[in-house]
C-alpha cells in the first residue's frame, strides 16, 4: 500500500533554521507524569513516536533552574550539568529513528511555588503564585539582577540542551505557565521600568531571551518560540491586537513559531467541550506576519483536515500532542495508505491526568502509552504466542475488545462472545450521552481491526452461562462482563447502604442509558462518583426538560475532572443550563417524595423535595458468571479449562482507560511465568551519593 497523493503535501520536508524536518508532522511538547523520575521510560515513549513517523519529537517543559520549579508536578530538569545525561537519552532515542529532537526550556515564574527548592519565587510583579492548587505563596517582583540571572540561566540551559544533542530548543511563553508570558501580560506585569508598560517594553525580555538563545545555539540548533495567541485568563490578558503586535515585532527572530492557547485548560479542551480544530480561529492571520514556519494544534486526526490547514496557509507543520499519544504511528499510517488503521484520539484527557496525579502517562485508546519501557509494550506489535491454547473472551466492552484484539495479534485462536447485538459495552452506552460521541472511537477502531482478523471469531447475542463456558472447552476463559451502578447509595461518603423507602423513585446511570426516565420532577441527582458521569447525566436530564438539582459531598461538581482540565467547564455548563448545584452535602436517606441531606462539614440535616433520585455512586462488578464457574472448578480439568480470569470492570470498576489496559495486560501476560510478589514493571532507582552520618 502507498499513500494517497492527496496527502503528499504532508510529507514535504520543512526547513527550520539550520535543521530540516523530514515531513510536516510535529509532536509538540506535552507533559507525561514521568519527567526526571523516569527518564528512560520517557525516552522510550518519545522514541516510539519517532519510529511512528513524527518528524519532530519534543520533550515536555524542562525546568532550567530550581528557582522556578513546579513540584508536585514531575517534569524534566536541566538545572545543571548533572541533568544532561537524562535529557540526552531522550534526544538519542529520538535520533535513532531519524527524527529531530526538540526540548522546551521553561522558567515557570508565577507558576512556580518552589515547594522542593524552597527558594523565593519570582515574577514580573509582586503577586500570588498562580498554580492549579492556589498555593499560599507569593512571588517577589524581579529586579535587574534577577532579570540578568534569568537570561544567564536560560542561556546556560540552551548550551546544555545542545550538548545533550537536541536539534530544536524552545523559548516558552505560553499556556500561562512561563515567566516570559507573564512579562508580556498586563494581567501580571505591573512594572514601570523598561520591562513594563507599553507592549514594546513588555516584549523586551522575550526578545532578549530569544536573542541570547540564537547566539548560544548558532547553527547547532533551531530556536522555536511557543506563544499563546488566544488567552482566556480574564482582566489584563493579552488582546488579539497585542498578540499580533508581538508576532510582528519578533517575526523573523525565531526559527519557528508554535502558536497555542492559554491557559492550558483551553489549549487542551476535552472533546466534550471542543471539536477537532477548535483553535483554528486563533491561528488565522498569524502565518502571514512571519516567513518562519508555523506550528499549530487542534487535536487533528483527519489527514484531510491536516492538508486543508497547510493549503489554507494556517500552518506549515501539523502540531499534535494528544493525537500522537493515541496513535504514535499516525504519520506512518497516512504515509502507507492505512488511514482506516489510525487509532483516533477521543479527547478524554486521561493522558493529562497523569501529570496531575504525578503518575506515568496513560491513554484510553493506546494502552501501551507509558509502558513502552516499563513493560516492554509497543502500540503496534506484540510478541508471538507461546502455546496453541484457545481463548474464550466473554464480553465485548473495552476490556474484552482490547483483549481479543491483542490475543489475536499474538496468533491465538480467540472466540469473543457478546450478550448483546452491538459491541462496545459501556463505551457504546456512554458515547450516546451529551458531549461524549467521540468516545465511540474506542469501540469502532477495535471492531474494525477485529473484522480483519481470522484468528478472532465474534458471536453476538450470545449470553453464556457457566455450563456453556465449560462445554466450550477453551483453555483460558476471560470474563470481561463489566459492572453495574449501585442503587443503594454506597460510594465514598456512605460505605454502607442508606435508608431508601420502597416507594422512592430511584434511578441509576444504567437506567438512564437504557432509556428510562424520572416519572416526574423535581429530580435530585446525587453524585458521589466525582468524575464525568454525574455532570453528563444532569445535562442530559435538564436538556430533556427536567428540573434538576445536583447534590455532591464534594465542594465542587465533578471534582476529579480537575485532573482532565474540564471541571471549570462542567460547572459553567451546568450553571448555564439552570442546574441547581448543592455542594458539600450527602444524601442521608431517601423517602417517596423527599430526600434527607447531611452537611459533610457540620453534620446538620435538612430535607428537600425530590420526586425522583438518580444515584451516581459506586459500581459492582458483574461477576455472577465468575462465581458460578468458581463453584464448578472441579469440572475445569475435564473440560480443558486451565484458567478463568476476570478483567476490567468485571474485576474492579474503574475508567475506560483502566479497562483497555486490563485487556492488553492479559494478552501480554498469557503464557508468561508470573512471580506474584515481584514488581511487575521496570523502574529506575536513584543513585546514592556519598554520605557520612554525623
Amino acid at each position: 500500500m502507498r499513500r494517497d497523493p492527496r496527502y503528499d503535501v504532508l510529507f514535504e520536508p520543512v526547513r527550520i533554521g539550520p535543521v530540516v524536518a523530514r515531513n510536516r508532522f510535529f509532536q509538540v511538547p506535552h507533559c507525561n507524569g514521568m519527567g526526571y523520575r523516569d527518564p528512560t521510560a520517557l525516552a522510550a515513549m518519545r522514541a516510539v513516536k519517532a519510529e511512528g513517523g513524527w518528524a519532530v519529537v519534543c520533550t515536555e517543559e524542562v525546568e532550567i533552574h530550581p528557582s522556578a520549579e513546579i513540584t508536585p508536578f514531575i517534569e524534566l530538569r536541566l538545572w545543571d550539568d548533572r541533568d544532561i545525561p537524562a535529557v540526552a537519552r531522550i534526544a538519542e532515542a529520538v535520533h535513532a529513528h531519524g527524527a529531530l529532537a526538540g526540548i522546551e526550556l521553561c522558567d515557570n515564574g508565577l507558576n512556580a511555588p518552589n515547594h522542593y527548592s524552597r527558594m523565593v519565587p519570582r515574577g514580573p510583579s509582586s503577586l500570588p503564585i498562580i498554580t492549579f492548587t492556589a498555593d499560599p505563596v507569593q512571588a517577589r517582583a524581579m529586579d535587574k539582577q534577577d532579570i540578568a540571572d534569568l537570561r544567564r540561566r536560560h542561556r546556560r540551559a540552551v548550551r546544555r540542551a545542545i550538548e545533550a544533542g537536541f536539534d530544536l530548543v524552545y523559548v516558552y511563553a505560553a499556556h500561562n505557565l512561563g515567566i516570559l508570558e507573564h512579562f508580556l501580560s498586563r494581567r501580571y506585569n505591573h512594572r514601570s521600568d523598561e520591562y513594563g508598560g507599553s507592549l514594546e517594553n513588555r516584549v523586551r525580555l522575550l526578545r532578549e531571551v530569544i536573542e541570547d538563545a540564537k547566539e548560544e545555539a548558532g547553527d547547532a540548533a533551531a530556536i522555536a518560540v511557543r506563544l499563546s495567541v488566544g488567552q482566556f485568563l480574564g482582566e489584563g490578558e493579552l488582546t488579539r491586537e497585542e498578540v499580533e503586535g508581538v508576532v510582528e515585532m519578533l517575526a523573523e527572530l525565531p526559527d519557528l513559531w508554535d502558536f497555542c492557547l492559554a491557559g492550558w485548560e483551553m489549549d487542551s479542551r476535552t472533546s466534550r467541550f471542543a471539536e477537532e480544530g477548535a483553535q483554528e480561529e486563533y491561528l488565522r492571520g498569524l502565518r502571514q506576519r512571519t516567513t518562519r514556519p508555523v506550528v499549530g494544534v487542534g487535536r487533528y486526526t483527519s489527514p484531510d483536515a491536516m492538508v486543508r490547514l497547510v493549503r489554507e496557509g494556517l500552518v506549515d507543520c501539523i502540531g499534535a500532542a494528544r493525537p500522537s499519544i493515541a496513535d504514535p504511528f499516525l504519520p506512518r499510517k497516512i504515509e502507507e495508505g492505512r488511514i482506516e488503521e489510525i487509532r483516533e484520539c477521543i479527547g478524554c484527557n486521561i493522558c493529562v491526568s497523569g501529570d496531575f496525579t504525578m503518575a506515568p502517562i496513560r491513554c484510553t485508546q493506546n494502552a501501551a502509552m507509558g509502558e513502552e519501557w516499563r513493560r516492554g509494550w509497543h502500540p503496534e506489535r506484540i510478541r508471538p504466542k507461546q502455546s496453541e491454547a484457545r481463548v474464550l473472551v466473554v464480553g465485548a466492552g473495552p476490556a474484552g475488545l482490547e483483549c481479543a484484539l491483542w490475543l489475536g495479534r499474538r496468533g491465538h485462536s480467540v472466540t469473543l462472545a457478546e450478550a448483546g447485538r452491538d459491541l462496545g459495552g459501556r463505551v457504546l452506552r456512554e458515547s450516546r450521552l451529551p458531549g461524549l460521541s467521540a468516545w465511540i472511537r474506542v469501540r469502532d477502531w477495535r471492531e474494525g481491526r477485529l473484522a480483519q482478523m481470522p484468528e478472532v471469531e465474534i458471536f453476538r447475542e450470545s449470553r453464556l452461562e457457566a455450563g456453556d463456558v465449560l462445554e466450550f472447552g477453551a483453555a483460558h476463559v476471560v470474563l470481561a462482563t463489566g459492572s453495574r451502578w449501585r442503587r443503594d447509595g454506597v460510594a465514598r461518603f456512605h460505605t454502607l447502604p442508606i435508608p431508601i423507602e420502597e416507594a422512592a423513585g430511584i434511578l441509576t446511570p444504567d437506567d438512564l442509558m437504557e432509556g428510562k426516565r424520572p416519572e416526574g420532577g423535581p429530580v435530585l441527582l446525587y453524585d458521589d462518583d466525582h468524575f464525568y458521569m454525574g455532570g453528563v447525566l444532569a445535562e442530559l436530564l435538564v436538556r430533556e426538560g427536567f428540573q434538576v438539582a445536583l447534590v455532591t459531598p464534594a465542594n465542587e461538581v465533578s471534582s476529579w475532572t480537575r485532573n482532565t482540565l474540564e471541571q471549570h467547564a462542567i460547572q459553567a455548563r451546568l450553571l448555564e443550563l439552570g442546574v441547581e448545584l448543592v455542594t458539600g452535602r450527602a444524601v442521608a436517606a431517601i423517602a417517596a417524595e423527599e430526600v434527607e441531606l447531611v452537611c459533610i462539614h457540620t453534620g446538620r440535616r435538612s430535607r428537600r423535595e425530590a420526586a425522583s433520585v438518580v444515584l451516581v455512586t459506586a459500581r459492582l462488578p458483574e461477576d455472577r458468571l465468575l462465581r458460578d464457574l468458581e463453584a464448578r472448578q472441579a469440572e475445569w480439568a475435564d473440560r480443558g479449562v486451565d484458567t478463568v480470569t476476570a478483567i476490567g470492570d468485571a474485576e474492579a470498576p474503574a475508567t475506560i482507560a483502566h479497562a483497555v489496559y486490563a485487556g492488553r495486560r492479559f494478552a501480554e501476560e498469557l503464557g508468561a511465568r508470573m512471580d506474584r510478589d515481584a514488581v511487575p514493571f521496570r523502574r529506575e532507582l536513584p543513585e546514592l551519593l556519598p554520605w557520612q552520618p554525623r
